[in-house]
């Protein structure tokens, strides 16, 4: 996690003070649970709750320092820290942790951290929603050129190809509610999961405090495929990300220039050239992509675990916990912004739709000649012929437009009428099914246009 790409409220949860904020939550009421049990007395678990309570609602960065302290000699992080807060609770601190074993103090936290993480990971993705919604509305008639492999391929909509990408973080929002309800789960059973020496019902008590459900069998540990679905549906959205991204650094591009990130007043492109402005938002979410999606191998690599447990997952959770939800975060807050401010030219898209003559209006003069009466194959090899004609000499002096060179070809001038040559020429004939799409994405159409 480096400060410039981090936000506050997720770096919060991965901060020392919210772990031992949840650790000692976990305590208190496994003890709590012990008192009703009878298991403790019941003044115990008070002070337990009152004493440690108060220290860690104050706990400071010299309570932080003093815990690191003690663990630079225990060589034992829960350790260190139950010793630091028997320095607080006193003759009580004997029943904190009673039965109890470390694994179940850190993944029952882990697992209250990730829910807290995807909670604003949802909120990000509502965000970056209505911003798509909200262009993809106001550009649903702007015609725009389809591209298939770079290529100009038929006309579209902008609003259309922002529909698209609505309907792919709808998708991963359910993913990431899916990957929540997944990872939310408390396991407070002991040593090899045996519930040993605790009641089960402790586990449960916990768990619905902390508002998790119960792990059905942790072997010490909680299963670790559920922390690799976690990280492989952070690494889906991070995708959508990219692929949203890369779509406007093409259509940035000098030759394109159909849409820009916004370029601020006193904004810099570059040290040496000063007429530049570079798509750097969306390149940079693409390298933060990467980032988010390099936890996924680590994660699934982390299911394998010896026997009842190891720890050979913990130093790897450490890193890509916080560093993966840390950066989505920031990745999505990002991409809300830029589209919201995404600078659309459409005029510089109706040129380019128009830039290689007509020829891309050569699928709808396909379908009039072959209603004509033509076979399919005689008439796409006399649109295609057009085509070429006015592709290869596009610039030339003596360069004629498809619709020209349509109009000078017997086989198309003598079976079709120039207005049905004009009609299949419109873009506008490639929107006439929006809004049809637009209610299948949105649930409305919107505005006719």
């Amino acid at each position: 996690m480096i400060p410039r790409y981090s936000r506050p409220a997720m770096t919060a949860i991965w901060a020392p003070e919210n772990r031992y904020r949840i650790w000692f939550e976990i305590e208190a009421l496994a003890a709590e649970a012990m008192a009703e049990l009878g298991d403790i007395p019941r003044e115990a678990a008070r002070n337990i709750r009152e004493k440690g309570g108060a220290k860690l609602a104050n706990i400071t960065a010299e309570d932080v320092e003093r815990i690191d302290a003690i663990e630079r000699v225990t060589r034992h992080d829960v350790i260190a820290f139950l010793t630091w807060l028997a320095e607080a609770i006193g003759e009580d601190s004997r029943f904190v942790h009673l039965g109890m074993t470390s694994s179940d103090v850190l993944d029952t936290c882990l697992s209250v951290q990730l829910t807290q993480a995807a909670d604003i990971l949802i909120a990000d993705t509502d965000d970056l929603l209505a911003a798509l919604k909200a262009r993809a509305f106001e550009h649903k008639h702007t015609p725009t050129i389809g591209r298939s492999h770079g290529i100009h391929a038929e006309p579209t909509s902008f609003g259309l190809k922002l529909a698209g990408h609505h309907a792919e973080f709808v998708r991963n929002r359910a993913r990431l509610v899916a990957a929540r309800a997944e990872i939310a789960v408390a396991a407070i059973s002991g040593a090899v999961g045996t519930f040993a020496h605790l009641d089960p019902s402790i586990e449960a008590h916990v768990a619905a405090k902390l508002g998790l459900a119960v792990e059905p069998v942790s072997t010490q540990v909680i299963p670790r495929d559920r922390h690799a679905a976690f990280f492989c549906t952070l690494g889906v959205v991070a995708s959508g990300i990219e692929r949203l991204a890369t779509e406007v650094r093409h259509l940035q591009r000098s030759e394109v220039r159909e849409a820009e990130e916004f370029f601020h007043a006193g904004q810099k492109g570059s040290s040496a050239m000063p007429h530049k402005r570079n798509p750097v938002l969306s390149e940079n979410l693409t390298g933060l992509a990467r980032i988010v999606r390099s936890a996924v191998t680590p994660a699934l690599e982390n299911v394998t675990l010896w026997h009842e447990r190891d720890i050979s997952h913990s130093s790897v959770e450490r890193a890509i916990a916080p560093d993966a939800t840390v950066t989505l975060d920031f990745a999505l807050a990002r991409l809300s912004g830029m589209m919201q401010q995404l600078t659309i030219y459409p005029e510089r898209m109706a040129e380019n739709i128009e830039s290689l003559g007509g020829v891309v209006h050569s699928g709808e003069i396909l379908l009039v000649l072959a209603k004509s009466g033509i076979s399919r194959e005689d008439a796409y090899k006399i649109v295609q012929r057009n085509a070429m004609a006015t592709w290869t000499r596009l610039g030339q002096p003596d360069a004629l437009t498809f619709r020209q060179n349509l109009a000078a070809d017997p086989d198309v001038s003598g079976r079709v009428a120039a207005a049905d040559i004009d009609a299949a020429m419109d873009s506008r004939l490639h929107l006439r099914r929006l809004d049809a799409i637009y209610t299948r994405v949105f649930g409305e159409a919107g505005p006719a246009a």
